[in-house]
């Protein structure tokens, strides 16, 4: 028996090894295009020219980065983004998990109709143009204000939220009625820790969603001083960033239009790329867990 099993582990060794290296492979196709958004961000212009595929440059420079901070809106950008995120993605898990746990108690008069407005949303919507006109008449347009309460609930995760609570054992809920807990309780207590793994994950979706906020300030807002960051960085990059840049460089030839590109994505996706590690188990078991029922 011995034998057959170190016969075994010696058939597996090439086979995981070849699945090592793919895998290995493949996530250095992944993370090389943001390391090397990184090193053009820090580079010289003639440095990243000749020779775009370093490991590091030789002679690293912040002055992209320099330049963004004080040439451009990026910092109130940052902060528009930080109150949208704040008060947003709040507002989104309130929601969401309130219309998850709904959609996932026994039946109740009424609830085939409630589930069933519910996901029609997933299919039909009254489109931008009423959207708008409604904010508009709230007098919720060109403001920060408006864009959090703009987007409330999702219907995707909130049937992920369902799927989680209806997965949960009946007999622990009976047990708890039995012993008096009324529906607070039970939801707050009880329910509610057992769901972390998936409230977790739903909390980095609206997290990565409210970050990445752009149309909607794009259609809403006209003030720039209230623009996100991702409507600022939209704007460096397509449309005044080459300007800035043949200004800059007939004075001083550290930097250039590539750099400054992507010094401004960097900054952009520094911190949901730092964020994502930590929330990487919760997010893979909110998932599997959340997907077991229909």
């Amino acid at each position: 028996m011995a034998g057959k099993k170190r016969g075994k582990k010696r058939r597996q060794a090439p086979a995981q090894l070849v699945i090592g290296i793919f895998l290995g492979l493949l996530a250095l196709l992944v993370v090389f295009p943001f390391y090397n958004a990184i090193l053009a961000s820090i580079s010289t212009q003639k440095e990243f020219s000749l020779n775009p595929l370093m490991l590091f440059p030789k002679e690293p420079t912040l002055s992209p980065y320099t330049y963004l901070m004080e040439a451009t809106n990026l910092m109130k950008g940052y902060g528009n983004t930080l109150f949208v995120l704040v008060l947003g993605v709040p507002f989104n898990m309130l929601v969401t998990v309130a219309t998850g746990y709904a959609m996932a108690r026994p039946a109740y008069p009424g609830k085939k109709l409630f589930v069933f407005l519910i996901l029609f949303t997933m299919y039909f919507s009254g489109g931008m143009v009423p959207l708008y006109l409604l904010m508009k008449d709230l007098h919720l347009t060109n403001k920060l204000i408006g864009i959090v309460l703009l987007y409330g609930g999702n219907t995707f995760y909130a049937i992920l939220i369902r799927n989680f609570f209806q997965s949960i054992p009946k007999e622990l809920e009976e047990s708890a009625r039995m012993d008096g807990a009324g529906e607070f309780t039970l939801f707050f207590r009880i329910l509610l820790p057992l769901t972390v793994p998936i409230l977790v994950t739903v909390l980095l979706f609206f997290t990565v969603d409210r970050w990445n906020e752009w149309f909607n300030t794009m259609i809403m807002v006209r003030s720039s001083d209230k623009w996100t960051l991702q409507v600022i960085l939209r704007n460096i990059v397509f449309t005044t960033l080459d300007d800035m840049a043949s200004r800059v460089v007939s004075v001083e030839k550290t930097y250039y239009s590539l750099s400054l590109k992507m010094a401004a994505i960097v900054l952009t996706m520094a911190p949901v790329m730092v964020l994502y590690p930590f929330t990487q188990r919760f997010f893979m078991k909110g998932i599997m867990v959340g997907s077991v029922k229909g």
